[in-house]
């Protein structure tokens, strides 16, 4: 098998996987919309959660993106077994580092929320205090499931990463089933922690099948950790400072209508559905190829898998884009609507989505090109690029949160976004040359199109079909189904006939497997 057909088959699995545990993640969202709805108690919980999940999300992600190379050089050097040594000894220090996170949390964590919501007070301030103690120690659990998952990525087992987010959606599930009523919003927060816990279970099976077993370890003058530690950095902080974006959006809203830290929650998390499901798989994928290539003494190839790379976001994230922009407010309703989350909570969770989607083309570009100057061992340029976005975010949502309340938050994030996304590809283009922009404009031109045709077709058939039927959730919800179908083979039909390469290899490739 080829490299390229077993990263197309990778990234189908993860995409597979990725839809199965996001359908999993819809049905969590709604269970906490309906028992909780959108006010004070779940303003206070989604800014703990955020409050915990800075802290996670800087441990995973920054040990996944640098762990990945600098086992492959051990590997090379020391073979399998240096490699299972080097990564116990990490494991064992990233334990300790998190412990010491959790102690320094629990002690400021007042300060820390207040910081986070200083619109909050009184009992509400208490709650979020409260939350963000019982969460805390998912740090240490986030730790063991960054390691875990930077080795298997290295091993090149994607599988055990998409298959991860199951068990941490069943978790939710289960207590939102049987547990929320008596447990209330606290137990969420207790959830939370045992759901993160959970997908180390699942990833033991998948390490144990390489041979690895865990060892108590402990060398600070390791000097391949020095180097992990040296590279973590500056990703760490622009990790950091990405996840600032949504912190600082929350922490503003504390300050507007109850239920605007949630509406902010909610259409993010809907805006961040590509991402999950298509974007990442396709960066985590072509991340170890960009590696190599970038290895190379020629950028050429490094060169044709960006072009393709960014091709491919650009078919599936424009028109998204369109479709969200068109039709929010159904797409709001038809998940969340239902118990505790009324029309009023949809209607400012669709007016926030509309403005977050704005952003979702830059949003999946800057992850794919901070994968890219990841592979060239520059962390510096994403880090610093960082800082910028979110500086220029609470610009814009100084000047925008006064005529537009939540929804120019939202608005400032996806504008930062997407303009430092720019930067991003200026900077590449220095560093290594001209990218392809003629391959790359033709192409985010015919998606664009096909885009504004499926647009007019899917707002058609919707307003024929919602305007001739009663209104029940059922039938809302099956025209609604029905018209983002029909979108999407309209979407893809224009494409073919346009004869974008990327969908057109897709067709020959789905054939040739088939046997068509």
């Amino acid at each position: 098998m080829s490299e390229s057909s077993r990263a197309a088959k990778s990234v189908s699995i993860m995409i597979v996987f990725g839809l199965a545990s996001n359908m999993l993640g819809f049905i969590r969202e709604m269970l906490i919309a309906s028992k909780f709805g959108s006010g004070e108690e779940t303003d206070a919980f989604f800014i703990a959660l955020a409050a915990t999940s800075l802290f996670t999300a800087v441990i995973t992600q920054s040990l996944n993106t640098t762990m990945i190379p600098i086992l492959s050089e051990i590997e090379n050097n020391e073979g399998i077994i240096g490699k299972k040594n080097h990564t116990n000894n990490l494991l064992n220090i990233i334990i300790l580092i998190s412990i010491i996170i959790v102690f320094l949390g629990l002690i400021f964590s007042p300060n820390i929320i207040k910081l986070l919501a200083y619109g909050f007070e009184g009992g509400q301030l208490d709650l979020a205090v409260t939350m963000f103690r019982i969460g805390m120690p998912v740090v240490i659990f986030s730790g063991v499931v960054g390691i875990y998952r930077g080795y298997l990525q290295s091993e090149s087992m994607f599988i055990e990463s998409s298959v991860s987010q199951l068990p941490f959606n069943f978790t939710y599930i289960f207590f939102l089933i049987f547990l929320s009523s008596m447990f209330g919003i606290r137990g969420l927060m207790v959830t939370s922690v045992l759901a993160v816990c959970s997908q180390i279970f699942i990833q033991i099976p998948g390490v144990r099948k390489t041979g690895y077993r865990y060892s108590l370890k402990v060398n600070f003058k390791d000097p391949y950790i020095k180097k992990i530690m040296f590279l973590v950095m500056p990703v760490l902080v622009s990790v950091a400072v990405n996840d600032l974006n949504k912190i600082i959006d929350k922490s503003l809203a504390s300050t507007l209508l109850v239920g605007s830290i949630s509406a902010l929650n909610y259409s993010a998390r809907l805006n961040r559905l590509v991402m999950v499901v298509f974007i990442t798989a396709i960066a985590t994928v072509l991340f170890p190829m960009l590696s190599k290539e970038a290895a190379k003494d020629s950028y050429d190839s490094f060169k044709i898998l960006m072009r393709y790379g960014i091709n491919i976001i650009l078919i599936i994230t424009i028109p998204t884009t369109i479709g969200i922009l068109l039709l929010s407010e159904p797409i709001v309703k038809l998940i969340f609507e239902r118990g505790a989350f009324d029309s009023t909570a949809t209607y400012m969770t669709s007016q926030a989505l509309i403005f977050y989607s704005l952003g979702l083309v830059g949003m999946a570009l800057r992850t794919f090109m901070e994968r890219a100057y990841y592979s060239l061992h520059d962390t510096k340029t994403p880090m610093m690029n960082g800082f910028i976005t979110v500086g220029l975010n609470i610009v814009l949502n100084f000047i925008l949160i006064g005529p537009m309340e939540y929804k120019g938050l939202a608005l400032g994030t996806a504008i930062a976004t997407t303009v430092t996304t720019g930067f991003l590809f200026y900077g590449l283009k220095r560093k290594i040359g001209p990218l392809g922009f003629t391959f790359i404009s033709s192409c985010a031109m015919k998606s664009l199109s096909s885009a504004m045709v499926m647009g007019i077709t899917i707002l058609f058939i919707y307003n024929i079909l919602i305007d001739r039927v009663s209104s029940s959730a059922l039938i809302e919800g099956s025209i609604l189904l029905i018209t983002i179908g029909i979108g999407a083979i309209v979407y893809l039909t224009t494409l073919y006939l346009l004869k974008v390469d990327e969908i057109i290899w897709f067709i020959n490739l789905f054939r040739k497997r088939f046997k068509i």
